[in-house]
């Protein structure tokens, strides 16, 4: 009897640590471990994820590193990532305990995320676990630099320096003409010859250059040359706001979110992949963030103000209002321009036109952004053919026409046409 009992306790520990396992495992086990995997994945959490979750450290959202492993199922993480709201209300015990410890603030839902994508996802955060977190060096100067980082003199020192010289030769001018004048007077009581006099008391001076005809004929030509240049200059510039800077309702700073932190560009441009605007960020995106983030700021408490937020009752109010930024990068009615055409197909990063965005604390318009600007630039820049079976007809036709194979300008498939942006 008591043998019979021991062999089926045996059997029952088996089978509970078989199931054990499973369950471990099944957290683990779909979860892609190629390198093509993971670097979509990659993608896919720079892009979305990572302004508010990282690997090894907790942020606006928990650390992802080992969630394969702490969450119910990866069923749950593709539920949670479509609609995280949606778990919460079903009253799922992990979903709340999440909720309520990070503020009951809601992650973003991604609903449009598949099986495959959220997998990627899950890969490059298991490669990320795996590989653990970063060691910080610190950079030993090298010789000679005395710790700098080596940055030419700006050119503000620059032209401090040019107007210094100017400065020093023009008082160099003035001493020289007061040590001619001296001299003169000290000449002047000696005994001298009639030919060293005529050098002394030489008819040509200052005063009759600047009344002869030909000194105010180059002076006058000087002057209408400049004039005539500044009044050209100024045509051209009709209409180009290149350094505009206005100020904004917020003091937001590229630099901080773009820059520091890291957030991507299309994480708050939300149309920039799909649609002709970039889109200007909802009081919602901020929302995502700072519920919890840096909540004691001034500029924050505006956001919140828009958002009819409170932070007693972790409720938003009636009363919401976007908020009234000032746009700074205008093309004229005339003009059409695509973002997802340049960003989504062609891959031209947002610093192409914008500048170093990442570096701004305030934004202004970095490139001149003029017809000439726009065609320069379709002259210059290679067409993105990889992988677009649409340009290998065109890509064969030019290599033909050209009697090798070249890459193809954008104004080689007709970005030169008026009618591509002007219509």
């Amino acid at each position: 009897m008591i043998k019979h009992f021991t062999h089926s306790l045996s059997k029952f520990v088996s089978v509970v640590f078989l199931l054990t396992l499973v369950s471990f495992t099944a957290h683990t086990q779909d979860i892609p471990e190629d390198a093509a995997s993971i670097t979509a994945g990659g993608t896919l959490f720079n892009g979305n994820c990572k302004s508010c979750h990282k690997i090894h450290a907790e942020s606006v959202g928990p650390a992802l590193a080992g969630v394969y492993d702490r969450v119910p199922s990866i069923d749950w993480i593709k539920a949670w990532v479509r609609n995280s709201s949606k778990v919460v209300a079903s009253g799922d015990p992990y979903a709340v305990q999440v909720y309520e410890k990070y503020k009951k603030g809601l992650m973003t839902s991604f609903s449009s995320f598949s099986d495959e994508q959220i997998m990627h996802i899950l890969a490059y955060v298991k490669a990320e676990t795996i590989k653990g977190p970063e060691v910080a060096v610190v950079p030993t100067p090298g010789p000679g630099t005395g710790g700098g980082d080596g940055a030419a003199v700006s050119s503000t020192y620059m032209n401090v320096i040019l107007i210094g010289m100017v400065l020093i030769l023009v008082l160099l001018v003035v001493i020289l003409g007061f040590l001619v004048s001296a001299l003169k007077r000290f000449l002047d009581q000696k005994p001298l010859s009639e030919e060293d006099k005529e050098v002394v008391h030489s008819p040509i001076t200052v005063a009759s250059i600047s009344r002869s005809s030909g000194f105010i004929f180059i002076v006058l030509f000087v002057v209408g040359s400049l004039g005539f240049k500044a009044v050209i200059n100024g045509l051209y510039s009709v209409g180009v706001q290149q350094g505009y800077a206005p100020k904004q309702p917020i003091a937001f700073s590229h630099k901080l979110h773009a820059g520091d932190y890291e957030i991507d560009c299309k994480y708050c441009h939300t149309g920039v992949m799909k649609g002709k605007s970039a889109t200007i960020p909802s009081v919602n995106i901020c929302m995502n963030c700072h519920r919890a983030v840096k909540t004691e700021s001034l500029q924050i408490q505006k956001i919140w103000a828009a958002a009819d937020w409170n932070a007693e009752t972790l409720t938003f109010g009636p009363n919401q209002k976007p908020i009234e930024w000032v746009r700074i990068h205008n093309l004229p009615d005339l003009a059409y321009f695509n973002h997802s055409q340049h960003v989504n197909v062609a891959g031209v990063e947002c610093q192409t036109c914008h500048g170093p965005i990442e570096t701004m604390d305030v934004v202004k318009q970095y490139s001149l952004l003029t017809m000439g600007w726009c065609i320069d630039c379709h002259r210059k820049t290679d067409v993105n053919t990889k992988g677009n079976a649409y340009y290998d007809k065109l890509q064969e036709l030019h290599n033909q026409a050209n009697g090798k194979e070249t890459k193809m300008k954008v104004e080689d498939i007709g970005g030169l046409e008026c009618a591509k942006c002007h219509y």
